[in-house]
């Protein structure tokens, strides 16, 4: 039987395929897959536009998803990578990607963010950003 993260994985796998839409936009080339707090999974990936105009990153792409969709704001889980399962730190939300979870719900302190999908390490938010300026 799969575990969560296993499903996580393989949903966000589905959308990679980097894509040069056109000479301006790149997009699939990072997947995310996140647990929101009722237990439903949303999707995301990352988009680029040259010069700034467009630029989200797969994790925030997947939390406006979520919030789209069900008005949730709080993430159990979330895993991000491009190629290959996160390993040793490869994966990890940005910094604006940490500073927006923070900012849909203080409880998504409390998110775990897959470290290294082989050993099944995990981080949660709180240890990314122990002092937190919002609390």
């Amino acid at each position: 039987m799969a575990d969560i993260w296993e499903d996580l994985y393989v949903r966000a796998k589905e959308y990679y395929h980097p894509t040069e839409v056109n000479s301006f936009i790149y997009t699939n080339h990072v997947v995310c897959a996140l647990e929101s707090a009722s237990g439903k999974i949303f999707t995301g990936y990352c988009i680029e536009g040259t010069g700034g105009t467009i630029n989200l990153c797969a994790e925030r792409m997947a939390l406006i998803n979520m919030y789209q969709a069900s008005g949730e704001t709080q993430v159990k889980r979330i895993i991000a990578f491009r190629d290959t399962p996160p390993s040793d730190t490869r994966g990890m939300p940005c910094g604006i990607c940490r500073e927006t979870l923070m900012q849909f719900s203080p409880k998504n302190k409390e998110t775990q963010i897959m470290v290294d999908y082989e050993t099944r390490e995990i981080i949660t938010l709180k240890d990314l950003l122990p002092k937190w300026w919002g609390t």
